[in-house]
């Protein structure tokens, strides 16, 4: 949204309103994401697959899949059907996943649906940060994007409660026993899941009570409903205003100055790249890794099952904590200072885990470098990743651009996920750190070089910058 106009009365809470029901996707991305971790050892005794590596695998990475077909789905038809009808679809397949993951009698079924899953976790995580970087006020928009990432995050921690807490339920000996008949393998297993319908419903229906992105409403003709929704938030004047803005943005056919296109479609280029990279470094950093091999690293700092589940939670309380930081910092200290501190501060912190696991410190003080990895990261990279790509594309591409750099965000997942394990075979848990400390000044020197500071501007102003080069 511009700040050209000083008098313009933002109705703040409206928006927060209207952007906290779009982070409901994040909500459900971060639950989904996560609550398999919970799971797995019930429903792969359910399912017989215990003794199968490759069967495991299929099962967990079923929804990494999908996550990468729903950005690929989105980038085809989020211009043609708008930001709230791709919401709609991620929230009734959200639905469809969490009951027919929680009822599924075999593999099969049970893979499907968690690939449906993945699928509305690939439009989510495309569609709800484009959304609401497109409702907000420029000078909130940071905090209000970052409304997402919190969601991410407290669903994460809320999957990961749920799961510590229905597996409580019963003896704690059932999971070192043969447990083919406990309760947590009949029926445990099936609540993890099964829980994430009722956020889902809830999303669905107070969808129906938000409005569509007024840019998108402009771009498709739609003008008048743009401006109506835009006067309900800051006047009549403010929505006219806004309405001349995002016209100049569209794309002029008639133009002779072909020196001038070119010029701008090199720049739309050079903007797509630094998205690409961002999205894939905010993987490859190796953050994700202290997430989904949680077990591997506390173990091999010698911390037993029990305290490393404990570890865990504090790593989601932690993860939360500082994501709240970071909404409170990002509109203020800026989106650049924010991205050089996570991309600096990662590569410190690991080069001092690396040097602990290579010179057999544990306990404590790796517990300590995990936390504080996950903290920088979370006030930083996480959130900060995803305002950047919401906000530096043109609003006619914004759509497509964003699906492209979430699918290279996927796809940087998945090989993060799966080099973990051979380079921890090769290089040792220390070498491997030291390797994504490497990563991590690279992208410090990429970040310092390539990202120009976005805050306190409208998209139409960052458009016009960033493709003139004045940014």
């Amino acid at each position: 949204m511009s700040t050209e106009d000083p008098d313009a009365q933002f109705d703040f809470f409206y928006v927060v309103r209207i952007c906290s029901v779009a982070a409901i996707g994040g909500f459900l991305f971060g639950y989904d994401w996560v609550v398999i971790g919970g799971a797995k050892i019930f429903y792969e005794a359910r399912f017989g697959i215990a003794d199968s590596v490759l069967l495991q695998g299929i099962g967990v990475s079923s929804a990494l899949v999908g996550c990468i077909v729903g950005s690929i789905i989105c980038g085809l038809i989020v211009a043609r059907l708008g930001q709230k009808r791709i919401l709609f679809i991620a929230a009734l397949l959200f639905l469809a996943s969490a009951i027919g993951t929680a009822s599924a009698s075999d593999l099969l079924v049970f893979c499907t649906f968690r690939a449906i899953g993945g699928i509305a976790i690939g439009l989510s995580s495309n569609v709800s940060p484009m959304y609401i970087a497109e409702l907000a006020p420029s000078q909130h928009r940071g905090k209000l994007v970052s409304l997402n990432q919190l969601a991410i995050v407290t669903g994460i921690l809320a999957a990961q409660l749920m799961n510590l807490l229905i597996a409580e339920s019963v003896p704690e000996n059932v999971i070192t026993e043969t447990i083919t008949h406990s309760w947590n393998v009949i029926v445990g297993w099936r609540w993890m899941f099964g829980v994430e319908a009722i956020p889902a419903a809830v999303f669905l229906i107070l969808l129906f009570f938000i409005p569509e992105s007024p840019r998108w409403l402009v771009m498709s003709g739609r003008k008048e409903e743009a401006e109506q929704l835009l006067s309900s938030i800051a006047g009549e004047e403010f929505a006219r205003n806004e309405i001349e803005n995002i016209l100049a943005t569209m794309p002029v056919t008639t133009r002779t100055d072909s020196q001038s296109s070119d010029q701008r479609e090199t720049a739309i280029g050079k903007i797509l790249a630094l998205g690409l990279f961002l999205a894939m470094f905010q993987q490859w950093c190796g953050i994700n890794v202290i997430f989904n091999y949680a077990h591997e690293i506390f173990s091999a700092a010698d911390y037993s099952i029990g305290e490393t589940m404990f570890n865990i939670v504090v790593t989601g309380v932690v993860n939360l904590v500082f994501t709240i930081v970071a909404m409170m910092t990002v509109d203020r200290v800026g989106r650049r200072r924010l991205m050089l501190l996570g991309a600096g501060g990662l590569a410190v912190i690991y080069s001092a885990l690396g040097a602990c696991y290579y010179l057999d410190y544990k306990g404590i003080l790796v517990l300590s470098l995990v936390v504080s990895a996950i903290a920088c990261y979370a006030m930083t990279l996480a959130p900060v990743t995803w305002i950047i790509i919401s906000e530096i594309f043109p609003n006619r591409l914004r759509g497509g651009c964003i699906a492209i750099c979430v699918l290279a965000l996927w796809i940087a997942c998945t090989l993060l996920t799966l080099t973990y394990p051979w380079l921890s075979q090769q290089f040792g848990t220390g070498g491997t750190f030291w390797l994504y400390a490497i990563v991590s000044f690279v992208g410090l020197g990429v970040i310092h070089r390539c990202l120009p500071e976005t805050k306190q501007k409208s998209l139409e102003q960052l458009e016009n910058d960033l493709q003139s080069g004045t940014s």
